[in-house]
């Protein structure tokens, strides 16, 4: 089996039968498993692919796993010399796939890579970066990463057209190597929607294998899928995954560091959204009752980060 493609679903019902047939489309002469790992979703997710696509290997979790412990189920059923997570946001274009297996074929030393990844509208999306050193959550507080030539951390000034070592690959569309998988371990489920794929990333890293972004195209990633339903949540999931990450890989101090760092960046979104509101403008009052509820929900979110992160 050249690939296996693990799609953990979460009442995306209609992206998600978009980005299968896309699949199917796009898997040439591969020998290809295609996995799909439904967490209870109540949308009749999993009724659709057993009517429309029997040959996909689906599993029903019970309840929501969240992605990396859904993404695990199918890992270890996997059998492909290489993994794919893909989001059920996505669409998979051209030769993206084969391409994919090819270039990793020819470069046995690099244990994931990440292909040219677009929004809806076409343009480039930053779906690799740096890691989130405190450094530059910090200069994230204070707007610096908005300067392209000085983000280092997304890499916004890069237009995605040259191959490039970095440290994180999203995974929303991230190829990854059996045998660094094998060496590495799977995604670590302590995480429940925000930081596992910068965690793993950061362990195959730490284990010697590269992580590269390939400019292969192509894959859109919409975004909106699960992450959209979450509102607020999402920022405080975000919050409470990127603190996990810190604890886990630099120990308490730095956790609290991040937690007070990104909290800082909560308040002064707030403070900025509350004070336009006052004035009238568009779309502020939404704004700023976003952020607010992302930070009255931080106000309980420590006691979430204070259980050791697995480590594995």
């Amino acid at each position: 089996m050249d690939l296996s493609i693990v799609i953990v679903n979460w009442n995306t019902r209609d992206m998600l039968r978009d980005c299968l047939q896309s699949v199917d489309a796009g898997k040439g002469s591969l020998k290809l498993e295609v996995f799909v790992v439904d967490n209870a979703s109540s949308d009749a997710s999993a009724e659709m692919v057993r009517a429309e696509f029997p040959h996909v290997h689906l599993i029903e979790n019970k309840k929501n796993l969240g992605f990396a412990a859904g993404n695990n189920v199918a890992l270890k059923k996997a059998v492909g010399r290489f993994v794919m997570l893909l989001n059920t946001d996505t669409l998979v274009h051209g030769n993206v796939l084969s391409e994919a297996v090819a270039w990793l074929d020819t470069h046995p030393d690099v244990g994931v890579i990440g292909p040219r990844v677009l929004n809806s509208d076409g343009s480039v999306q930053p779906s690799c970066s740096a890691f989130p050193s405190l450094k530059f959550l910090t200069m994230q507080v204070f707007g610096l990463t908005k300067i392209a030539r000085l983000d280092k951390y997304r890499m916004t000034g890069w237009d995605r057209s040259s191959e490039r070592k970095v440290d994180v690959i999203s995974g929303s569309a991230m190829f990854v190597r059996r045998t660094a998988m094998d060496d590495v371990g799977l995604l670590d489920e302590a995480f429940f929607f925000y930081g596992e794929e910068t965690d793993w990333c950061h362990r195959f890293g730490r284990a010697g294998w590269k992580l590269v972004f390939v400019p292969i195209p192509e894959v859109t990633h919409f975004g909106g899928g699960a992450v959209g339903k979450l509102n607020h949540k999402r920022d405080v999931m975000m919050t409470e995954g990127t603190t996990r990450l810190h604890r886990k890989h630099s120990g308490l101090v730095a956790g609290i560091i991040c937690f007070a760092i990104l909290c800082l960046h909560n308040l002064s979104r707030a403070a900025f959204w509350s004070l336009l509101s006052l004035a009238n403008r568009k779309g502020a009052k939404d704004r700023a009752r976003h952020f607010l509820s992302v930070v009255a929900d931080l106000r309980k979110a420590w006691p979430a980060n204070k259980q050791q992160a697995v480590r594995s």
